[in-house]
């Protein structure tokens, strides 16, 4: 044992490489090396014999595998430190030029959209992408059976089968943060509700998550005119086109009641959109006045108070602005796509300095 030990800790020693240690190890430890080949003639020694050279076996195969473990470590200290001496840096040569960051589009249409609201008397509003179904149902007078609240449309968390707490759900638009914020500042009470929403969809104009912003006026005297009035006031900022017409449809949602579609003016030239010219339409969000449900489950009282409430996207309508054709891409994380389609992240619009440069 002592010449398997002085021969295998010398090659050890001497071995250039990991291949060349690796081809040791079996040599010395594999299952056909010369320990192993040791290990099994115990079998045929006397007990008296084994008493003495099954322990001198097992210490020479620890003591083999500890050299072959050092030596590894001691070849990959030796390799890092001969490619750290070829990369070398000379911190005194000029920095390379540095591309500034650019902002993503649905970043920059939020900020607009923000901007243009704020001017309109509208706060910001934010709550939990994780909400009961409650808040994201219920309380927005969408009954049990209606199509939204199936499990092929709206994401929901696990729950074990015996937790009685109300299912939670990813939510399918920021409408729960109209109820959460009537019931902690109640009315009057005018807000817009941009945010991060999901629903089990996917194609070239959909995908499972997407942004939304909502917006919710509540006084004594709104009417749907005050609506009409506040959407082509926002459309003409944010399209930066004056006098952009708008066409309200009757229309149905739980939530509001009466409820309508509303089209925005434009038209299609040799293949390309234009909003606010032309004979034709298309819909851009959904609108209508606060159901008297909906005012209830914010503990507001219907009798004093009304209001108007309307929802849009914020990734269509930043496709419809700025010509982005997929909506896919937007969550691509393609440098290419978002340096063409990118903002100045230090230029923020202002309607009076421009929402977009």
């Amino acid at each position: 044992m002592d010449d398997l030990k002085a021969k295998y800790l010398g090659q050890i020693a001497g071995a250039a490489d990991e291949n060349a240690l690796e081809t040791i190890r079996l040599a010395a430890v594999g299952k056909k090396g010369e320990v192993a080949l040791k290990m099994r003639e115990l079998g045929k020694m006397t007990p008296e014999e084994r008493q003495v050279a099954g322990p001198a076996l097992n210490a020479l195969k620890d003591e083999i595998n500890s050299a072959l473990a050092a030596k590894k470590a001691a070849l990959a200290d030796a390799a890092l430190d001969a490619r750290l001496r070829t990369e070398w840096l000379d911190v005194t040569l000029p920095s390379r030029t540095r591309r500034q960051g650019t902002l993503h589009p649905v970043s920059q249409v939020t900020e607009e959209v923000t901007a243009i609201f704020a001017e309109l008397g509208f706060s910001v509003a934010e709550g939990p992408r994780i909400d009961t179904d409650w808040y994201n149902f219920d309380a927005l007078n969408i009954p049990g059976h209606h199509p939204a609240r199936a499990e092929m449309d709206t994401f929901y968390m696990h729950r074990a089968p015996d937790d009685d707490r109300p299912p939670h759900v990813l939510r399918t638009h920021t409408s729960p943060v109209q109820i959460r914020t009537m019931e902690k500042r109640g009315a009057p009470l005018r807000i817009i509700c941009p945010g991060g929403v999901y629903r089990a969809d996917y194609d070239q104009t959909h995908t499972p998550m997407f942004h939304q912003v909502e917006g919710l006026a509540i006084d004594k005297d709104i009417s749907m005119a005050n609506l009409k009035w506040v959407l082509e006031e926002f459309f003409s900022a944010f399209f930066e086109i004056n006098g952009i017409k708008t066409r309200f449809r009757a229309s149905h949602f739980p939530f509001t009641e009466p409820s309508a579609e509303v089209d925005i003016q434009c038209s299609w030239v040799d293949g390309q959109l234009r909003i606010g010219e032309g004979d034709g339409w298309m819909e851009v969000l959904g609108s209508g006045m606060v159901h008297p449900k909906v005012l209830q489950a914010g503990g507001i009282d219907p009798n004093d108070w009304q209001g108007f409430a309307f929802g849009m996207g914020i990734d269509r309508i930043a496709m419809l602005k700025y010509g982005i054709p997929d909506l896919r891409a937007f969550f691509d994380s393609d440098l290419r796509w978002l340096r063409h389609y990118g903002f100045a992240a230090l230029d923020m619009p202002t309607l009076h300095g421009g929402l977009s440069r």
